[in-house]
């Protein structure tokens, strides 16, 4: 177990070392993330959607470009198209 937790440090050490910006990004995407759902459980039944689909939108829209930096189509592809869905909903959203 301790062989894995050793890995996994050099592997973050390894990828901050390489781009330095992209892991900021990441990062940052990450805890808004981990913050939006927070938020979200915290507001069922009425979480405030206008403040959500903005930072929806943000943080998946940097987790895209970090994708696209490390060459993973995937993951590219998979934020792009949550981003598009989000901006369909926020527009959805104030129109009604």
């Amino acid at each position: 177990m301790v062989s894995l937790f050793d890995g996994l440090i050099e592997w973050i050490k390894r990828d901050y070392k390489e781009y330095k910006f992209r892991f900021v990004i990441e990062l940052l995407a990450w805890i808004m993330s981990i913050g939006c759902c927070i938020l979200m459980a915290a507001t069922v039944p009425n979480p405030p959607f206008l403040l959500l689909y903005p930072l929806f939108i943000l943080q998946c829209s940097m987790l895209a470009w970090a994708a696209h930096t490390r060459n993973s189509t995937g993951i590219f592809a998979n934020y792009l198209l949550i981003v598009i869905i989000d901006i369909i909903a926020l527009i959805r959203l104030l129109t009604i």
